[in-house]
């Protein structure tokens, strides 16, 4: 069987930045399986497989890291978006997709695409000293967890110069850990750490901003804010904050369009 892939660089305006992720159009569900095998032959973060909808959305959409699916992944969701509109002839003006974490949509507008979520605040609770180790820190100004830990530092450059120990971090933690700070340029930044997961640094995470937009909006009192993630690769979003959603704003560009055969 012969599929077509497309590999995105997401929330970046330049190929070789942002977030890489894989979207496999489907015309019906692999066994779970074969999509975790396609994913970590990938080798990416992520890898999204959407296959088309019956119901009152446009697609079905499933996200899988090298290592198991996931609920919620922020890029793939933009690439799969910019992969519809960009070289699968959909010409709505929003598409919507069905997932583990409810309907998500995605707008455009010009080269401009924002993506719908759920937020997830962070609830305040002390961060294992085991989780500080693993991350070579020994204390951080705010703890909390939502689906992942939230660790505020003091300043961007602290956040910059982690070099966690990544197989302690996944022996210590099930969770994946976001590390955060006021930014210079930007009203704040932030890295993703998932060894767990498969995902030692995530490039660029838009589930990440389900809760770092809760969590900054509430910090800087205003709900429309500019981020960075400072992963090696490095991209931006602009999020804003409406009662329980998050708006995530951002670009992408294609690398890579071809085939595999399974």
């Amino acid at each position: 069987m012969t599929l077509p892939i497309y590999q995105i660089d997401a929330f970046t305006h330049q190929r070789f930045s942002g977030n890489p992720a894989a979207v496999v159009p489907l015309q019906e569900w692999l066994s779970d399986t074969q999509m975790l095998n396609i994913a970590a032959e990938n080798n990416l973060a992520e890898t999204a497989f959407i296959v088309p909808a019956t119901d009152k959305v446009d697609f079905e959409l499933r996200w899988f890291t090298p290592a198991v699916e996931i609920d919620l992944c922020g890029h793939a969701t933009l690439a799969a978006a910019y992969t519809l509109f960009q070289h699968l002839g959909f010409n709505g003006k929003q598409v919507s997709f069905s997932t583990r974490s409810g309907v998500l949509v995605v707008s455009r507008e010009g080269d401009q695409l924002t993506m719908d979520f759920p937020a997830r605040a962070p609830e305040k609770k002390p961060v294992p000293i085991e989780i500080l180790q693993a991350l070579g820190i020994d204390s951080v100004q705010y703890s909390g967890l939502s689906r992942d830990w939230l660790l505020q530092l003091n300043d961007e450059q602290s956040v910059a110069d982690l070099n966690p120990d990544f197989s302690q971090l996944k022996r210590v933690s099930d969770q994946a850990v976001i590390v955060t700070a006021r930014g210079q340029q930007y009203d704040f930044v932030s890295r993703f750490f998932a060894p767990g997961f498969g995902v030692d640094e995530d490039p660029v995470t838009g589930s990440a901003h389900c809760t770092l937009t809760p969590y900054w909006a509430e910090v800087l009192g205003k709900p429309e804010l500019q981020a960075r993630q400072i992963s090696s690769r490095g991209g931006n979003l602009t999020c804003r904050l409406d009662e329980d959603r998050v708006f995530m704003t951002g670009h992408a560009t294609t690398y890579l369009i071809g085939s595999i055969e399974i």
